[in-house]
């Protein structure tokens, strides 16, 4: 019987063994892509935007159908070549001189026409200029796409790294207070200190786990946020990793002024916008001129669709070169009123150009004064922090020798939470600022050196 049961046992060994091997072998794995998508890099989710969000792939749609039209005006200098049949069943056969058939019954022609343009006020190279020039533009918008984009990563990547450090504060803090209240509960068991310590250590710990709540909910909506702007699965698991400490921003106010007037895609939009309002106001004067086409023609005739001639066609086969001019002279003030319609629309142009400028000045400004600020704060928080958690310590070893009350401690714990708080804010002000003085300036940093 014991050598039977061994048997039994090791046959159920065996059926064990091959069900693991075989729930190992095909158990699906996710792959190393999937695995190393979840985790971000600033970097990494920078590129993967430019790759996925809606608006920037929409900018590069238009490019490229701003180009198709440029390539379809430049058509107009071409010839053209046409063709075209027609049949003809007129009433009766026209005759003359008794039976001398004059013109067919039936009537069947074949025309094959070619044109070209030769002049038309200048209009054709002025479309086609225009047609250039929104290719310019729509290039620069895609730029400028890129360039929002960009900045928007920076901005909700460090929102988040913003929200996720508070979430581990917040969660020190209910660490903190649960050690202190065990701490509390000993001593008021042994009765060394009263109940009402107790109590208050208590609530603070309440208070304390609702704060984490709280925190732990804004992690949730940062990470859709960002998994949005990604474009994303809003509720794709995500993590990204930390940024390395802050570096102080060397430039000068009025260097990055400078750079942002070269450097600024919305100026150079600007300029392109006045370029083509003025050939808009060219291409409406152009209505003042006369235009000429030359145009060939080659026709094939019958009375039947052979189109082989018959009874009353004196030539089945014929050619022509026509040159042709026309001049509208007169539409009461059409041309005149579209003119002056295009010179407001260039002085708007213009204007807007004036406007642009302003605002970089100001987004520079914005974004400097921000930045420095940060900087200055980033600097104290950090003082303050390396303080209060020294104050904290100091604190926590007095009330364990009873010469310091569980208001001392939980007023250090306060004040610990309160300047780590205000460095993490201050720090993500910081970096955001930086992202922007940069998109102010018109410079485009994915990776940071």
């Amino acid at each position: 019987m014991h050598h039977c049961h061994t048997g039994k046992n090791r046959g159920s060994l065996w059926g064990t063994l091959w069900i693991v091997f075989f729930v190992l072998i095909c158990w699906p794995r996710p792959s190393q892509a999937e695995e190393a998508g979840d985790t971000f890099t600033l970097q990494s989710s920078i590129e993967y935007a430019l790759d996925h969000n809606i608006q920037m792939l929409s900018a590069t749609e238009e490019v490229g159908a701003a180009d198709a039209n440029r390539k379809g005006q430049f058509t107009n200098f071409l010839p053209k070549a046409t063709a075209n049949y027609t049949y003809t069943r007129l009433d009766e056969q026209k005759t003359a001189f008794g039976d001398y058939v004059t013109r067919p019954r039936d009537l069947h022609q074949f025309t094959a026409t070619v044109s070209q343009p030769v002049f038309a006020g200048f209009s054709i190279l002025t479309q086609y200029q225009i047609s250039a020039l929104n290719l310019d533009m729509a290039t620069l918008l895609e730029k400028q796409t890129r360039q929002d984009l960009i900045f928007d990563v920076k901005k909700a990547y460090f929102e988040l790294l913003q929200s996720q450090n508070l979430e581990t504060v917040a969660s020190q803090k209910v660490t903190q207070l649960k050690a202190h209240l065990d701490v509390a509960t000993n001593f008021f068991e042994v009765g060394m200190i009263p109940r009402n310590d107790v109590l208050q250590s208590e609530v603070e710990l309440a208070n304390a786990d609702q704060e984490l709540v709280v925190k732990q909910n804004e992690v949730v909506l940062e990470k859709a946020r960002f998994n949005t702007i990604l474009r994303r699965p809003i509720d794709a698991p995500l993590s990204i990793e930390d940024v390395p400490g802050y570096e102080p921003f060397p430039g000068a106010y009025e260097d990055c002024v400078q750079t942002a007037l070269k450097q600024r895609l919305e100026i150079q939009l600007a300029d392109t916008e006045v370029m083509a309002a003025q050939k808009e106001v060219k291409l409406v004067k152009g209505n003042y001129f006369p235009t000429v086409d030359l145009q060939a023609n080659y026709y094939k005739r019958g009375d039947d669709p052979s189109l082989d001639g018959g009874p009353g066609i004196y030539d089945k086969d014929e050619w022509d070169v026509i040159a042709m001019a026309s001049w509208t002279f007169w539409e009461w003030g059409k041309t005149r009123y579209g003119v002056d319609e295009k010179l407001k629309r260039l002085s708007q142009a213009q204007l807007n150009r004036e406007r642009v400028g302003d605002d970089v000045h100001q987004d520079v400004k914005r974004a400097y004064i921000t930045l420095k600020a940060a900087e200055k704060n980033i600097q104290t928080a950090q003082k303050a922090v390396e303080q209060a958690k020294e104050n904290l310590r100091i604190n926590n070893e007095r009330y364990k020798e009873q010469v310091a009350t569980t208001t001392d401690v939980l007023d250090a714990q306060t004040l610990l939470t309160d300047t780590q708080t205000k460095y993490y804010n201050t720090l993500s002000v910081f970096n955001i600022a930086k992202g922007g003085l940069n998109r102010a300036m018109g410079i485009e940093i994915i990776a940071e050196p």
